[in-house]
C-alpha cells in the first residue's frame, strides 16, 4: 500500500516537470487538408503566435486526403508526450465516425480535447462565370440548364455533401456532389469554372469571395456572418436544418498528462485573446472564443448527436 501510494505522489509531482519538459521541444500541428486551404491558413497564424508564446518551434505538419482521416490516424499513432497535436474542425472529429465503418479512430477513446478556439459557418458560394447572382438564382439558372449540376465539397459525406443533396431534393434538381481533398483544389476548379458552385466553409471561400472572384450566396447558422453582412442564411431562405455552427479545436493523443493539457489550453487561450490574433483569424470569418476541454469535449458529443439524426433521416449508409 505504501509502495502505490509513493508511486502515486512520484507521478503527480513529475506531471509539472513533464509539462515543462515540452518547452524546447518543437511542436507538431497536423492539419488534415492540404496547405493553401482554410484549415492550414488558421493553423498557420496559431503555430506563428504559439511559438512565441511557448518559446518553441511550432510546425503546421499537412496530412491532407480522407477529409483530415489521415491525420487524425496521424494524431492517435503519435506518442502523448505533448509534442503532437491536431487542428480539426467538425468533419474529421464529429462526422467522420458517423459515416464510416472503420475510420482508424475513436475521438472519445483515442484523443483529448485540448481546447476549442472557434466557431464557423459553412458557405455555398457560386465561381465567376457562374450567371447567377443569389442562390434562387442559380436553382433557376441549373433549372434551365436541364436541371443537373456539378457543386464542388471538399471531401466525401460531409456537412457540405449532405447540404448539396438536400437542395437538389428540395428543389427537384439533380445536384452532383463532387468531393475534392480539401477546399484548395475546389476553389481552384471554381476559379477554373470546371465547376458552377461549392459548399465551403467561410474561412476557406472568404478572400476570394472579396476579390469577386466567387460570389458566396448564402451561409450556416442562426444569424448573418459579420464578414458577410449582405449574405443571407440558409434559414432566412427558407431551408431549415443547418443552424447549428461547426467548431474549430485543438486535440492530443490520448494519454497525454493532464498537465501538458492544461499548459497547451492556457497557451491556446492566450493567443487568440491577443488582438492582433483575433483579428486575423476573424477576418477569415472565424467566430473566435474559448472552449475549455470539457466544453469541447460537450459541444462535439452534441453535435455529433444532432448530426447522427440528420444522416439517419437523410438514408445515408456507412461506407
Amino acid at each position: 500500500m505504501q509502495l502505490t501510494r509513493r508511486a502515486t505522489l512520484a507521478t503527480l509531482a513529475a506531471l509539472p516537470f513533464a509539462a515543462r519538459a515540452q518547452e524546447h521541444k518543437p511542436i507538431r500541428l497536423l492539419v488534415g487538408f492540404p496547405a493553401g486551404g482554410g484549415t492550414d491558413a488558421i493553423a498557420r497564424v496559431l503555430a506563428e503566435a504559439l511559438q512565441a508564446s511557448l518559446g518553441s518551434a511550432v510546425i503546421v505538419d499537412n496530412r491532407p486526403g480522407a477529409g483530415g482521416q489521415l491525420a487524425a490516424q496521424a494524431l492517435k499513432a503519435a506518442p502523448p508526450d505533448g509534442t503532437t497535436f491536431f487542428v480539426s474542425h467538425d468533419h474529421t472529429i464529429s462526422i467522420l465516425p458517423l459515416v464510416l465503418k472503420h475510420p482508424g479512430f475513436e475521438p472519445a477513446k483515442d484523443f483529448v480535447p485540448v481546447a476549442g478556439f472557434a466557431t464557423f459557418a459553412n458557405a455555398f458560394a457560386l465561381s465567376g462565370g457562374t450567371p447567377a447572382t443569389s442562390l434562387a438564382d442559380y436553382l433557376a439558372w441549373v433549372k434551365k440548364q436541364g436541371g443537373q449540376a456539378n457543386v464542388g465539397v471538399p471531401a466525401p459525406a460531409s456537412v457540405p455533401e449532405f447540404l448539396v443533396k438536400l437542395l437538389g431534393e428540395k428543389n427537384g434538381l439533380a445536384l452532383q456532389s463532387v468531393p475534392y481533398r480539401g477546399s484548395a483544389p475546389m476553389v481552384a476548379d471554381m476559379l477554373g469554372q470546371q465547376i458552377s458552385a461549392g459548399v465551403g466553409s467561410v474561412p476557406d471561400l472568404i478572400t476570394q469571395h472579396q476579390q469577386k472572384k466567387l460570389r458566396i450566396v448564402a451561409v450556416m447558422g442562426q444569424q448573418r456572418q459579420a464578414v458577410l453582412p449582405d449574405v443571407p442564411t440558409f434559414a432566412e431562405l427558407g431551408i431549415a436544418g443547418f443552424e447549428d455552427l461547426p467548431y474549430y479545436g485543438v486535440f492530443a493523443p490520448a494519454g497525454t498528462a493532464p498537465a501538458v493539457i492544461e499548459r497547451y489550453a492556457n497557451a491556446l487561450a492566450g493567443v487568440i485573446a491577443q488582438p492582433g490574433v483575433k483579428a486575423r483569424l476573424t477576418e477569415m470569418g472565424l467566430s473566435v472564443g474559448l472552449m475549455t476541454s470539457a466544453q469541447l469535449a460537450a459541444r462535439e458529443k452534441a453535435y455529433a448527436a444532432a448530426w447522427a439524426r440528420i444522416i439517419k433521416a437523410g438514408g445515408f449508409q456507412p461506407q
